[in-house]
């Protein structure tokens, strides 16, 4: 069977999203991972198929786009958020964010696809801060020098029902009465999964989109403090939140990055701080100006 999406990174906390608004688009979806007794909620879906296969072997993903139909899309959302530290990033980030990307580009050549569909990230530039700002340059890179019809979208902080953010400092806020907060200042503009969704699923109908890179936010700008108040309030407990110095989250994350946990923080994720993750100044609220959409709030938040 040929499909006419193949959602490479669907199993996760936007994936599932999408696969749904496809699915209820029309869509047929072939799905590849290599946790699928995590995707219970996908196999409910009759139009999306998971397949068991590691899109970082280029055999397998040279295989899953022959199953493609010609005039069919490649969407890649994989992304992740940690990695030792390197230069300019290290294996874990070239693999995902750069090798990946390069690799989805060669597979869609062998096999004549052309339409591609890149998440990348708000801030995202080769001579960030942060080594996934780094990596996550370098892939858009590689997809701009493609000769693929693509379209990049730079989400800044995604939220919703499942994601780990705000459900993550809900549940500290939860376990610490009184939180130190480091970089309490630091700036995000959230934007919910659902719209960020939405962007992927109209893209493909719109000819306009390809060749161009949209920045996706959400309606507010709120500090690192407001956003993990609201995450206390959404808990309903009663965490105080003291701002502290930038060397405490620094010592923070390193201690995280030690612990025989996953991981919460990293010195990564402090450097990625150094820059706001808003709306640049000028810059084009996609979202509202291009997918004529209404941006759901925080506040909204299910």
């Amino acid at each position: 069977m040929k499909y006419d999406i193949l959602l490479i990174g669907g199993n996760g906390f936007v994936g599932r999203v999408l696969a749904a608004q496809l699915q209820a688009e029309g869509y047929s979806v072939l799905l590849p991972t290599s946790h699928l007794a995590g995707g219970r909620e996908l196999r409910m879906l009759p139009k999306v198929h998971l397949e068991d296969a590691d899109v970082h072997e280029f055999d397998e993903l040279q295989a899953l786009c022959s199953r493609i139909k010609p005039n069919g899309a490649v969407i890649n959302l994989v992304g992740v958020l940690h990695d030792k530290p390197a230069m300019p990033y290290g294996e874990v980030f070239k693999a995902a964010h750069v090798d990946l990307p390069k690799n989805i580009i060669t597979a869609m050549q062998m096999h004549g696809l052309k339409r591609y569909l890149h998440m990348s990230a708000l801030g995202a530039d080769s001579n960030g801060p942060s080594m996934y700002q780094r990596s996550k340059g370098d892939g858009e890179a590689a997809v701009k020098e493609s000769h693929l019809d693509w379209t990049i979208f730079r989400p800044s902080v995604i939220f919703g029902a499942q994601d780990q953010f705000i459900n993550l400092f809900s549940k500290l806020t939860k376990l610490l009465p009184v939180m130190p907060l480091a970089h309490s200042d630091a700036q995000f503009q959230p934007v919910s999964v659902d719209d960020v969704a939405t962007v992927f699923t109209k893209a493909l109908k719109m000819p306009g989109t390809i060749h161009q890179s949209y920045d996706l936010v959400g309606p507010t700008v709120y500090t690192m403090k407001e956003i993990v108040e609201f995450a206390a309030r959404k808990a309903d407990t009663k965490c105080v939140i003291i701002p502290a110095p930038a060397f405490v989250g620094y010592i923070q994350a390193l201690a995280f990055e030690f612990l025989p946990i996953p991981t919460l923080m990293s010195r990564d994720n402090i450097a990625s701080m150094q820059l706001p993750n808003i709306l640049p100044i000028n810059g084009q609220d996609a979202l509202t100006e291009v997918f004529g959409m209404s941006r759901r709030t925080l506040e909204g938040m299910k």
